[in-house]
């Protein structure tokens, strides 16, 4: 048996009894004053002061006591990023600015298309290490599940070694990946049959093998005027059901469509939603589809907000993830976006934490993480102040001190 008592915290944030749905006040967050948490094999024990922890854990339990003022919470999960990719877009970003439009950057080799040409040309292995340099960037931030998608391929054999690249990776290292097929990011441009003609190509060639392979779980689409249509979806979808993965959706980022399709489809969640209006939210809000906010998307393209907080007040739940990628998410910082969201849209530091926690987690379908509660994987941050407001108030300028995965410290600068 492994045990071990780790504190006093100067704060602890518990994120317990917090609802999966709707608005939060900072009220409601659990805040322990020189609190501990008692792990055993991995998961936290108990969680409460730490003396009276220390007193009811005896000298059989090791005891590693954490001196200044830190802040303990739950660990970050990033529930939405495109981090397994080669190439890099940096001109498409310098048009933008510049006054170009999408199809002016596209015929100038830019767009989703120039990622593509570019990861084909990559290895698996030279997949691997990029995706692991990428998720170790976000550990460092106290990130320690992320999830990733494929969408890159294109093709049965390209989407394949992707996945099989994220597989290798998460295998190599000290966080969690959670690998997600997005075949359907857009109709390749070498493929000469019709939108519906290439889905159903993946979806009787590419599923199978993803199933036997147990490369990911869930299955994506991008729903828009530019990729795929809620009509060309449906088969798409409904064949996916049948497998039994788990549905998920790029989902009104520039047009509606895409809240619909994912209610429809009890999807778990359904991300952007830029364009969302009254109608959408109200779904969303009625569903238990997990609405997910991607800011640096928003900040790189120079398009509005995802409304989180129209979202949050009719109910629904509300996640905020990077969507690191190389064309209109290139940051890769959560809690610097998720800041930024926070300022924009007036979220409260309660709202904020449970999005990119468990409220996230809930997103990838996990309900082993997001809090510190008996039971909950030990997986948690500490952060050098004294308090918990300033992880969002300096908007990603501050960045933890440690990082525990499973109870073990995988990153850490104490001093």
């Amino acid at each position: 048996m492994n045990e071990v008592l780790i504190g006093p915290f100067r704060q602890l944030l518990t994120m317990r009894d917090l609802p999966l749905k709707g608005a939060l006040n900072d009220s409601q967050l659990e805040v322990i004053e020189q609190g501990g948490l008692w792990i055993e094999n991995g998961k936290v024990k108990a969680v409460g002061d730490f003396e009276t922890l220390r007193s009811q854990a005896g000298d059989a339990v090791e005891v590693e006591v954490i001196t200044g003022d830190k802040v303990c919470l739950p660990s970050f999960v990033d529930c939405h990023t495109h981090i397994a990719f080669g190439g890099n877009r940096a001109n498409d970003f310098a048009m933008r600015n510049a006054g170009s439009s999408y199809l002016e950057i596209a015929q100038a080799g830019g767009g989703i298309w120039s990622t593509v040409k570019h990861t084909r040309e990559a290895t698996q292995e030279e997949l691997k290490e990029l995706t692991k340099r990428r998720a170790a960037y976000l550990l460092a931030q106290g990130i320690t599940t992320v999830e990733v998608k494929s969408g890159y391929g294109l093709n049965k054999e390209e989407e394949l070694k992707t996945l099989r690249a994220v597989k290798q990776a998460n295998a190599e290292l000290e966080m969690d990946l959670v690998p997600t097929c997005l075949a359907a990011h857009m109709k390749p441009k070498d493929f000469e049959g019709t939108a519906k003609e290439y889905l159903a190509l993946m979806a009787a060639d590419l599923f199978p093998v993803l199933k036997e392979e147990k490369l990911t779980e869930r299955i994506d689409a991008f729903i828009e005027q530019t990729a795929f249509s809620a009509e060309d979806i449906q088969d798409y979808f409904k064949k996916a059901k049948e497998l039994g993965f788990k549905i998920t959706v790029h989902a009104d980022q520039f047009s509606t469509s895409g809240s619909a399709v994912a209610v429809a489809f009890d999807a778990v969640s359904a991300d952007h939603l830029e364009a969302s209006t009254d109608a959408e939210i109200a779904l969303l809000a009625d569903s238990d589809v997990v609405a997910v906010a991607l800011p640096a998307a928003s900040l790189g393209i120079g398009c509005a907000f995802t409304p989180a907080r129209r979202l949050l007040d009719a109910g629904a739940s509300l996640a905020i993830a990077t969507d690191w990628n190389p064309g209109s998410a290139p940051m890769g910082q959560l809690i610097a976006s998720a800041g930024i969201l926070a300022t924009m849209e007036k979220l409260s530091n309660a709202e904020v934490l449970a999005a990119v926690t468990f409220r996230a987690a809930q997103a990838l379908n996990l309900s082993d993480r997001g809090r510190l509660v008996e039971g909950q994987l030990a997986d948690f941050v500490l952060y050098d102040t004294n308090n918990y407001q300033n992880i969002t108030y300096l908007q990603g300028a501050l960045q933890p001190s440690a990082v525990w995965k499973n109870g073990v410290a995988v990153r850490s600068n104490l001093k």
